[in-house]
């Protein structure tokens, strides 16, 4: 072999060696497949409510990822569906409208509010009705008012479309507010397994009637919300609480889940300035941002009340707050009582107020540290 020949071998090998190693490392950062384990290829599984995913968590995922940080992957579906998978470890966030309930479901499960949307009352676009008191809200769903020409519309009947789970946290958020307790029946025949589906429906019936958020209804014109009380679901009016039926967006984590490190991290990353962006640009407030709602908040439960000025039939105490708990405790009788976190608790003062210790705190609610947040809900009782 010549001289030349053996020197342009040399050549070659040397070239292929030199290059295989950052050649794999040019596939590696543009997403080939590699058998080498590597964490930003962790994936956090988040199913709930659909709009609560449309409304408030797909530009907060998608924010997330942009900042180098896992993917997140959405299952919208309906808020049962979402806390079943957390519970059972099929999901690692959940997406609710709603709070702990104190039910069995809810148990061992950590609700953090990460945002604040209007509950919506929507009909057909084409409905002559453009707004409704409280008291016609209220008498709607009990069954009071069946007709459109009682609240100023055309001679029909009103048909009130609902999502089918009992607990569903649009449906769950709006009769605690109306009726004091989330689990109230309601005149609703029409049933749907989520939102999206009774959105469809509403769409197609001019005297169709139900509830939704307001972030979930953006660019839908086939579908109008209806003003309470003379006053305009907006975001503006949300954030100032002038407008009545608001209430907080919920992340739903299990604390024992294996991948319970990466779901704080989320969570952390919504109140974070880039995480609050993307929830603005949801048309939903942040959490953080609404400190006037949660002081106004049992003002607000007892303004309804008062406005509806409905007999209870069903023996729940005026104070919605009350109710939910006498509820709960008709309902659960082993319920844990629940304690929200509010501004300047921490764990020790909490621990404090119900006469136990921030170790038993912990135990109970699964926590690894100290650390709450605020709006937490935490259990601080045993049963």
């Amino acid at each position: 072999m010549s001289l030349r020949s053996t020197s342009l071998i040399a050549t070659v090998l040397a070239s292929l060696c030199l290059g295989m190693p950052a050649h794999g490392a040019t596939k590696n950062r543009s997403g080939a497949k590699s058998h080498a384990p590597a964490k930003d290829k962790i994936t956090l599984v988040w199913r709930g409510d659909v709009a609560t995913a449309t409304g408030a968590f797909r530009n907060l995922a998608q924010a997330w990822e942009r900042t180098g940080h896992s993917k997140i992957e959405l299952q919208p579906f309906n808020t049962a569906s979402g806390i079943d998978a957390v519970a059972s470890g099929l999901a690692d966030l959940g997406g609710s409208a709603r709070a702990n309930s104190g039910g069995a479901e809810d148990k061992d499960l950590t609700f953090t509010p990460v945002a604040w949307d209007g509950l919506v009352i929507v009909t057909q676009a084409a409905n002559p009705v453009s707004n409704l008191t409280l008291r016609q809200v209220h008498d709607i769903y009990f069954g009071k008012i069946d007709n459109w020409s009682q609240v100023g519309g055309n001679p029909a009947p009103i048909d009130v479309y609902a999502v089918a789970s009992p607990k569903d946290g649009v449906e769950y958020s709006l009769r605690s507010l109306l009726f004091g307790r989330g689990t109230q029946p309601v005149a609703a025949p029409r049933l749907y397994v989520n939102t999206h589906m009774l959105e469809k429906g509403i769409e197609l019936n001019a005297n169709g009637l139900g509830v939704d958020t307001l972030a979930d209804i953006q660019g839908k014109p086939g579908l109008k919300a209806l003003s309470i009380d003379g006053v305009a679901p907006s975001l503006e009016n949300v954030a100032n609480g002038s407008y009545p039926l608001f209430t907080p967006l919920f992340l739903v984590t299990n604390p024992l889940s294996s991948k319970a490190a990466e779901t704080q991290a989320f969570i952390d990353f919504a109140g974070s300035a880039p995480g609050m962006a993307a929830l603005r640009k949801s048309s939903v407030l942040p959490y953080a941002d609404g400190a006037t709602l949660v002081a106004m908040d049992k003002e607000r439960r007892e303004r309804i009340l008062a406005a509806i000025e409905a007999p209870r039939t069903d023996g729940v105490a005026a104070d919605a707050s009350a109710a939910v708990a006498a509820a709960g405790s008709t309902a659960q009788p082993a319920a844990a009582t629940l304690y929200t976190v509010g501004k300047g608790d921490t764990l020790s003062t909490i621990a404090k107020k119900h006469a136990v210790q921030p170790q038993q705190l912990r135990e109970w609610n699964h926590l690894k540290s100290d650390h709450v947040q605020l709006g937490q809900s935490l259990r601080v009782s045993s049963n």
